[in-house]
């Protein structure tokens, strides 16, 4: 069966390249997405799923889904094709949608017998506001059996982990002056600010080493002379679990208060983006994915490194068994977020990895589909 897998692949090698190029050389940022979800349900629904779109109340995510009339498992695959501003896609989502896209239609022509459900989630925004949130919120991947997705890097790595995430916004409000004629008169919301940050750096010494805490001043004030009334400052919050963003958050919280009496201001605390879950690898999912690989192949996959970073797929991994590993398009060092992985993701080498990357996530669909691994 894996044979047909890999002959479906390669005849649908040209349209699968032409859908690159066009979401590579028609790069929409978050939430704008909208040529690049025609350009892949359209594909979709010429092979038989159907789709719903938009879904989880975002305009540019869709589902697809492709059932074989039989009971069975369900496998999803990821498609993002969000841009970078000015950059387009420096970060290869251009790929990463076609792949996922390719992977199903692949995976949906040998299912018929051995039943199951292949779906294709379209996730906009990963850039920005991690759509993956908020419809793992939704609830659109309580019945999967398997997530995945494939990134393109420099080398082919592992699925690895990244660390939970945290965006806390702190609004202080003080009392405005005159900050020569009568500072006695203000409370210096700034100074709050101030003190929020020298607390957190106060803090680092007694968090573990994968904690990660770092923040800007949005606003400090309008005028040096003026005592300032209203200061904000926003912060992300990272650990290696959800668990322990959780207790750290309480800490940062404390000491958020505490500057809030210091200077006499009020405080008022919220979040300016979605909170992301640790990613966790489901260990069998991606030694099968990588097992795959090198029976196309790809031989030297790399171990992967600690996440320092934060992803809106952790969610969906603390819902479900999922994987997200890097294919290699270059053999070399890529920057992420750079003009060189905007050019890299449309050479020949890229696109023949395309065809790999898509084929490796068919057969590790059909090895759970199928019953050949049991991943809960």
């Amino acid at each position: 069966m894996k044979k047909e897998l890999l002959s479906i692949g390669e005849s649908l090698k040209e349209r699968l390249v032409d859908m690159n190029r066009f979401i590579h050389d028609n790069p929409e940022l978050g939430n704008q997405e909208y040529k690049a979800v025609e350009k892949l349900t359209t594909f979709l629904k010429e092979h038989d799923f159907e789709i719903k779109c938009p879904v989880a109340g975002l305009d540019t995510a869709f589902e697809a889904v492709y059932d074989s009339g039989k009971p069975g498992l369900s496998v999803a695959y990821l498609c993002e094709y969000d841009a970078l501003p000015e950059l387009g896609h420096g970060c290869g989502h251009n790929m990463i949608g076609v792949i996922s896209a390719g992977a199903g239609v692949a995976l949906s022509k040998v299912i018929d017998e051995i039943g199951g459900k292949v779906y294709v989630f379209g996730t906009p925004a990963e850039e920005t506001n991690g759509a993956k949130v908020t419809m793992t919120e939704a609830g659109l991947f309580n019945k999967m059996d398997a997530v995945m997705m494939v990134h393109p890097s420099g080398f082919t790595t592992e699925s690895g982990t990244s660390l939970a995430m945290e965006a806390l916004q702190f609004d202080y409000t003080g009392r405005p002056s005159h900050a020569a004629a009568s500072p006695e008169n203000g409370i210096n919301a700034l100074n709050a600010v101030i003190q929020l940050f020298n607390g957190v750096d106060a803090l680092r010494q007694h968090v573990t080493p994968d904690v990660r805490m770092h923040g800007i001043i949005t606003n400090g004030g309008v005028a040096a002379n003026i005592v300032p009334e209203h200061a904000t400052a926003q912060f992300y919050i990272r650990a290696a679990t959800k668990e322990y963003v959780a207790v750290v958050k309480e800490k940062v919280l404390g000491i958020a208060q505490g500057a809030a009496l210091m200077t006499g201001a009020t405080l008022e605390v919220s979040n300016y983006e979605l909170s992301y879950d640790d990613l966790k690898t489901n260990a069998v999912l991606s030694e099968t994915f990588n097992e795959n690989l090198r029976s196309l192949g790809i031989t030297e996959i790399h171990k992967h490194r600690k996440g320092t970073g934060s992803v809106d797929i952790g969610n969906i991994s603390n819902v479900c068994p999922t994987i997200h590993p890097y294919i290699g398009i270059a053999d070399c060092e890529i920057t992420g977020h750079s003009q060189q992985m905007v050019d890299a993701t449309v050479t020949d080498l890229a696109h023949d990895r395309l065809i790999t990357a898509a084929v490796a996530l068919a057969y590790t669909g059909y090895d759970v589909l199928s019953g050949a691994i049991k991943l809960k």
